[in-house]
């Protein structure tokens, strides 16, 4: 059997499992992913108001805003919503609850990230998927580059979130620094990307990568230009390599907790 379908049925029965555990408790499991749908419908009509009085912001229409919804709820519900754990890196690290991973076979730091679900963000994956339909951008084409997009986009919010967690290797726990990182990239891909200018703009495309999960994504799905997919592509290989290099050389500096665990 190749690598990657081993990878594959790795993928599988963690999320069936995940799931299966989520489902033990069924209406705890509908309201957080109706809860999270509801919150981001908040955000939707609190923008289609504000578009009534203003048709264009920053040369954005609300159509494009609604392509923004789409890709920011399908890219964290995916990445954050599978790979769960993504969020808890440093309590993990800090805690010495790694040991657990390093005494198996596969790879530690997929195994940690898999082996949790956020059931809420699974909501976001619905109300991405929902908000897409009312667009007006609904086509195969732009359903097919949809799938790319938020794909590109679920690896960036999990690879920036590693990356950010990994401190913790090198500074102690890191939780609430990773924490507010992260809660920055989510603020500043939720507004539209022609807003932001200068050090923002620059900012937007290197430290805080908001721009490759609203801006540019948008434009790829509007202009349809190559350049956008490979310059997305290109960045998010670029952060994922990042964030894997640096965890697993910060690994090298972890300290067992010495505890009996079962998982995170």
């Amino acid at each position: 059997m190749s690598t990657a379908a081993k990878l594959g049925r790795f993928f599988w029965a963690y999320f069936r499992a995940n799931l299966g555990m989520a489902m033990e408790y069924r209406v705890n499991f509908v309201i957080q992913v109706f809860g999270m749908v509801l919150n981001d419908a908040l955000w939707v009509l609190f923008w289609w108001l504000f578009f009534r009085q203003f048709p264009l912001v920053a040369g954005w229409s609300y159509q494009e805003l609604l392509l923004l919804y789409a890709i920011l709820t399908l890219g964290f519900g995916l990445g954050v919503g599978i790979m769960g754990n993504c969020t808890r890196l440093s309590l993990i690290i800090a805690e010495g609850h790694l040991d657990f991973y390093l005494a198996l076979p596969k790879n530690v730091l997929l195994h940690v990230l898999v082996s949790r679900m956020n059931v809420s963000a699974l909501g976001d994956v619905f109300f991405g998927l929902i908000v897409y339909g009312f667009s007006g951008a609904v086509s195969w084409a732009n359903t097919a580059m949809l799938c790319v997009v938020s794909a590109l986009a679920a690896i960036t919010f999990v690879s920036f979130s590693v990356l950010a967690h990994s401190l913790t290797f090198y500074m102690g726990n890191a939780s609430a620094l990773a924490d507010q990182l992260f809660n920055a990239l989510i603020t500043f891909s939720s507004y539209p990307g022609g807003i932001f200018r200068g050090v923002a703009r620059f900012l937007m495309f290197t430290v805080i990568p908001a721009g490759f999960i609203s801006y540019a994504p948008v434009a790829i799905l509007g202009e349809r230009r190559l350049v956008f997919v490979l310059a997305m592509g290109g960045f998010t290989l670029v952060l994922a390599t990042l964030a894997i290099v640096l965890f697993y050389r910060g690994l090298k500096r972890y300290e067992s907790g010495n505890l009996i665990s079962i998982r995170m």
